[in-house]
């Protein structure tokens, strides 16, 4: 099958697959309560009309190729980075790390995903920025707080620009006998990654009974977590056909990545108790911030494209 083909195929699933499940919201508002707000249905409903915007986002991207791809994953960083610093207690000493952070790091970041240098890429953030922001933060004079302050910003620039730019930065990934289908590999990261979040929540609605975590994820049960990887381990190993793994292979790294998805969320969960906020932000209606939906690929994202390059490519 063509890379348009089964691209095509697979969002055509997933837009039939989101009008089922919009469809089953509307009826069961309808003749439970029609008039009178529903805290479970309402927020059903509101993250399934959430989830049509962001998965036609997702398919405007792949079409315009991978110009579209690198522009809208740069626009995620970005908004990402600004719910996490407006959460996040920062002084007049830090401003200009911060503008090195948004005006340099970012879509520098970025345009080497876009001209493909992955040998600076790799280390931009990681020993170029770790080491200059911590400095441009000293020359702010400022010492109240600065070891809290300097970590804070770059715990900031590594999961909001650095590993969400791992998503874009397959599609330079040059694996033998799979030219022009690595917009596939995206997307199979994103349904797996995503649906284990979605099947999570509806395995723990149906059968959790043992919190995991109370006090950092109130929501989040055992039951509920082996469910949801289970889920999307069984779906990843289902959508083999679209990457360069056999099904054995797809099913363990759909595994790997659900579970890094997992504790991503679980990682910036805790990061909000102890900002004593639910979400990062009020950007996607049922959903909270940018970063509450992305939070599951920033530990995600990284790994996949590393196992992919190092077994997958010359």
């Amino acid at each position: 099958m063509e890379p348009q083909d089964s691209l095509l195929t697979i969002l055509g699933a997933v837009f039939a697959v989101l009008a089922v499940a919009s469809l089953i919201g509307a009826l069961l508002k309808r003749r439970i309560s029609p008039r009178a707000p529903h805290g479970t249905l309402d927020n059903l409903n509101a993250r399934l009309m959430a989830w049509w915007v962001m998965i036609a986002l997702l398919a405007l991207a792949f079409w315009a190729g991978k110009p579209g791809v690198v522009g809208l994953f740069a626009f995620v960083s970005f908004q990402c980075l600004r719910e996490y610093i407006s959460l996040t207690h920062t002084r007049r000493g830090d401003h200009r790390a911060l503008c090195w952070c948004f005006f340099f790091f970012l879509p520098l970041q970025y345009y080497l995903v876009a001209v493909d240098w992955y040998g600076v890429f790799s280390i931009l953030i990681p020993v170029y920025a770790f080491l200059l922001l911590p400095i441009s933060a000293s020359l702010g004079r400022d010492t109240t707080h600065f070891l809290e302050r300097a970590a804070k910003v770059q715990w900031g620039l590594m999961i909001c620009v650095y590993c969400v730019s791992h998503v874009p930065a397959l599609m330079t990934l040059a694996i033998p006998g799979y030219d022009g289908r690595n917009v596939l590999l995206i997307l199979f990261l994103v349904l797996v990654v995503q649906s284990s979040d979605v099947f999570q929540y509806l395995w723990g609605k149906l059968l959790g009974r043992h919190k995991l975590a109370p006090a950092i994820s109130p929501s989040k049960t055992v039951e509920g977590l082996v469910g949801g990887v289970l889920s999307s381990t069984a779906l990843g190993a289902g959508l083999w056909w679209i990457t360069p793994f056999n099904p054995w292979q797809a099913a363990l790294i759909a595994l790997l990545t659900s579970v890094l998805g997992f504790f991503g969320g679980f990682v910036l969960s805790a990061i909000k108790r102890d900002r004593g906020i639910k979400d990062w932000g009020s950007l996607i209606e049922g959903h909270g911030g940018m970063l509450d939906r992305v939070d599951s690929l920033s530990f995600s994202a990284p790994v996949f494209f590393h196992v992919v390059r190092y077994w997958w490519t010359p």
